[in-house]
């Protein structure tokens, strides 16, 4: 006789059709499922529901996707601090975690095509959808459109959930879903898009999902180049594999990449390509000898730390720490060298992050604002050797990773950060001792966040400072890093987040 647990791993199967490289794992039939009130009395679908036998509930992963997605729109959430959270709440592992963070994360990846997706096939702006349906509806059409699970099992899962979360919404959520099921991807965009020759960024914009001016910063980014442009917003809609920072001299990457399972990295000397799981479980991290970080991350760190310097090499800078990935890495490289990093910080919180992650390292965490250069007698002016701003900035180049952020930013909020980012670089460049290198980087393409802020910066500072070509601080043989001095990595070309490096050398 088959159990329930049979069962329902038979029935997920067939409803999810994982891909091969999902570890195995059930559901938790000795978990209370959601959805198992009867309907509330009301109107229309509910007054019929209540007639209707019990249907079954609204399974663990879904629901766990449909609350991760309505807290980011409910309560300016972010999901890769909720989701996590939901999983271990849940209990879900294997294949149920990895099908919750699918779902999550494609949701809120593709957004707009499926919000003009739903508008179109309810008749209706989203907008004017009760938003927890909204939500539940959202997750359908993705299941729909970009998953291998069955019309039939989306169609039904969906309004499952419906149930649960909207009062008489589901004979509508039934016939929008059915609507969406009408077409595949390919042809929603073919309908709704506006033609590639007409608009190329419009139809980008709908296409691959991301809003249109951060479509037209990316190609102006690029040269204009639409084509490299597409292969862009292509690889940010893919999942990001997780890259660990194997601490120099306290791991060796060989030897880290045998031991998770994973493989060292393509550019980064002391990067680690994870396979899969959860990387906070791993001993490495809880030991110091790793932590996780994207390898472009490591890859800009580094260059500070390898760029040939005259003179004293002792006194090493962070201006803005938080939360402590590239302070991690360079108090690790200080420790070879016999150095110490003073690892500012203005965020309290993220101040105690760093002072986290740098545990027994040769790292001093200032909690302070890192324009005070000159002001605090902790930032005397002239004094550093090597200085690196890792300005707050958009974060345009990890949208790949914090797939919210898409819908969150907008191009207001560029003049508030570029004056911050010229301010930080102006004081980072008085920091600096005469001779000394100051790195500039930010995780965003954007022109006005890189080459604009760092010319101007350059120029307003007080004090000399020439433009050291960074492209020869990285590993030889990296293909596209442009003709210099600075240099912008990519997602499609390098399989990193888009981080931008200047390195300029105080006169």
């Amino acid at each position: 006789m088959t159990g329930p647990r049979e069962r329902s791993e038979r029935r997920y199967d067939e409803q999810r059709a994982p891909r091969p490289d999902r570890a195995a794992g059930g559901p938790r039939p000795d978990r209370p499922a959601y959805g198992d009130r009867p309907a509330r009395g009301g109107r229309g679908d509910d007054r019929r529901d209540a007639r209707r036998p019990a249907r079954p509930a609204v399974d663990l992963p879904r629901h766990v996707a449909y609350q991760v997605v309505a807290a980011v729109h409910r309560d300016d959430a972010y999901a890769n601090l909720v989701l996590p959270a939901l999983l271990r709440q849940e209990g879900l592992t294997g294949r149920d975690a990895a099908f919750a963070t699918e779902l999550t994360y494609g949701t809120l990846r593709h957004l707009g095509t499926l919000d003009a997706i739903l508008t179109d096939a309810a008749g209706r702006d989203v907008a004017r959808i009760d938003p927890p349906v909204r939500d539940a509806l959202r997750l359908g059409a993705y299941q729909l459109l970009h998953t291998r699970v069955p019309a039939h099992a989306a169609v039904s899962s969906t309004v499952d959930l419906v149930r649960t979360v909207g009062i008489g919404a589901t004979g509508f959520a039934n016939a929008v879903l059915r609507e969406v099921a009408g077409r595949d991807a390919d042809a929603w965009v073919a309908k709704l898009a506006p033609a590639y020759e007409s608009d190329p960024i419009g139809h980008l914009s709908l296409a691959y999902s991301h809003p249109q001016w951060i479509v037209r910063s990316f190609a102006e980014a690029l040269g204009g180049d639409l084509g490299e442009t597409t292969r862009l917003l292509i690889e940010n809609n893919e999942r990001p594999p997780v890259h660990l920072c194997a601490r120099p001299g306290l791991a060796d990457p060989v030897v880290l990449a045998d031991e998770v399972g994973g493989a060292p990295g393509a550019f980064s000397p002391y990067a680690v390509y994870l396979a899969g799981g959860a990387p906070g479980d791993l001993p490495a991290l809880a030991e110091g000898r790793a932590h996780v970080q994207d390898e472009g991350s490591q890859l800009v760190a580094n260059a500070l730390a390898v760029a040939p310097l005259d003179g004293p090499d002792a006194h090493w800078l962070d201006l803005c720490a938080g939360p402590g990935g590239k302070a991690g890495l360079l108090g690790a490289l200080a420790a070879q060298r016999g150095a110490r990093l003073s690892a500012v910080e203005v965020s309290e919180h993220r101040a105690r992050l760093v002072g986290q992650a740098t545990r027994g390292l040769p790292v001093t965490v200032l909690h302070t604002d890192g324009r005070t250069v000159g002001a605090d007698a902790e930032l005397p002016e002239g004094h550093f050797d090597r200085v690196l701003v890792d300005a707050p900035c958009t974060g345009l180049g990890a949208l790949r990773r914090r797939p919210e952020a898409r819908w969150r930013k907008q191009p207001s909020d560029l003049p508030p950060l570029t004056r911050l980012q010229r301010e930080l670089l102006s004081a980072a460049l008085r920091a600096a001792r005469p001779g000394g290198l100051v790195a500039y980087v930010t995780c965003s393409p954007h022109t006005v966040e890189t080459h604009v802020t760092v010319t101007e910066a350059a120029r307003r500072a007080g004090v000399p400072a020439d433009f050291v070509d960074a492209r020869p601080l990285l590993p030889a043989g990296m293909p596209g890093l442009g003709d210099g001095p600075s240099v912008q990595l990519w997602p499609h070309r390098h399989g990193t987040d888009a981080m931008f490096l200047a390195v300029l050398r105080r006169g």
